[in-house]
């Protein structure tokens, strides 16, 4: 590996030569700008605005643009006096938990190896301290004109330096958060579970770029002369979870096929939740059936009798309100005025067929005694 920084740990009054490698390496396939109608390349020249000509590599410096636009030109001498005191060195500041370092800051990875035999011992040493403490060493260097944040912890048998964002370059949270209040059941929550279970855990070094895969099969074929391949037609991921506890369902049953199980079965917090969704509900009398009477009573209803039993519906309707504490008390009484509305209507049935016609004087006796 070609190091890409010569210098030193500071640790304490201990100075350890290292070189700096790249921890990692890009495998992304990258792509020309060509002319489409020929197939010429596409370059991009470099010109000053005011010259109006292109300039090479060696007239090129560089400058700040200050707000108003002003440009004022800055010199790598200029930058390389600046009393940085950690232009050549890794200085580390503190040893602290990895728990401590929020994933979000850390950038690209580095390695630092021994340079020279005489490093050797005290590389060793850091390392077997890092170790032993199970903590990271917090560090601050500069690479490639600017100060930077590092983390040192043990990888393998090497120390590797993870470059770390300033706490002020972690943006907030605030603003991404969702805004509207969302109520998640335990249900849910229980399919969620199973599904993370069902997916269960995986082998990091068993992942792979199939997108990559798929371009250098692309390029393969083309230069070859051959028709590409067409892609093989699959569900597109996307649109409005119409259902959420069906989508849980259907996910926990494919995670179980790709993992070879059987479709069938089901968890027991999937089949919680499924029966729970599929409850009865038996809905209970209403006030409104409750205050209903029969009105077939047989023959022709007189005045008094249409009075008399709207007067009866009163009564049933005042007593239901004042005296229900609960649903099933409240059809306990629509049941005993239905059967006191039809014996009434019984009676006054037998009255009338017993009396025939009688006086507008006699019918309010009756009207009376049923009051009182």
């Amino acid at each position: 590996m070609r190091s890409i920084w010569n210098g030193a740990i500071s640790f304490g009054l201990v100075s350890i030569p290292i070189k700096v490698v790249n921890a990692t390496e890009s495998h992304s396939i990258s792509f020309r700008q060509v002319h489409l109608d020929d197939g010429g390349r596409i370059r991009y020249r470099k010109f000053c605005e005011l010259e109006d000509r292109e300039v090479t590599t060696g007239e090129i410096g560089k400058a700040y643009e200050d707000a108003d636009g002003t440009l004022i030109p800055i010199t790598d001498e200029e930058l390389s006096a600046l009393p940085i005191p950690t232009a050549r060195t890794i200085e580390i500041v503190a040893f602290v938990p990895a728990e401590r370092i929020d994933p979000l800051q850390m950038d690209t990875a580095y390695y630092l190896a021994a340079n020279g035999v005489p490093a050797t011992k005290p590389y060793v040493l850091l390392r077997e301290a890092l170790k032993r403490s199970q903590k990271v060493a917090v560090a601050k260097f500069a690479l490639r004109g600017r100060e930077r944040l590092g983390m040192l912890r043990v990888v393998d048998d090497v120390i590797a330096m993870h470059g770390l964002l300033w706490p002020d370059e972690i943006r907030s949270t605030e603003e991404v958060a969702p805004d509207a209040s969302v109520t998640v059941r335990d249900k849910e929550l229980d399919l969620a579970d199973a599904l993370m279970d069902t997916l269960g855990e995986v082998e990091l070094t068993e992942l792979h770029d199939d997108y990559r895969e798929a371009v250098e099969e692309l390029v393969a074929a083309k230069a070859s002369g051959e028709l590409p391949a067409a892609p093989p037609a699959g569900e597109r991921a996307g649109g409005k979870v119409l259902d959420l506890m069906a989508a849980l369902e259907k996910s926990v049953r494919a995670a179980k096929v790709s993992r070879g199980e059987e479709a069938g079965e089901e968890t027991g917090e999937e089949a919680g939740a499924r029966t729970g969704e599929s409850a009865e509900v038996t809905p209970l009398p209403s006030r409104r059936s409750a205050r209903t009477a029969p009105k077939e009573v047989g023959g022709k209803k007189s005045t008094s009798t249409a009075r008399k039993t709207a007067a009866k519906k009163t009564v049933a309707k005042s007593t239901a309100k004042s005296t229900a504490k609960s649903t099933g008390q409240a059809a306990g009484k629509a049941t005993a005025t239905k059967s006191t509305a039809k014996k009434t209507a019984a009676k006054k049935t037998t009255a009338k067929k017993a009396t025939g016609k009688k006086t507008a004087a006699k019918k309010a006796t009756p009207r009376g005694r049923a009051s009182a």
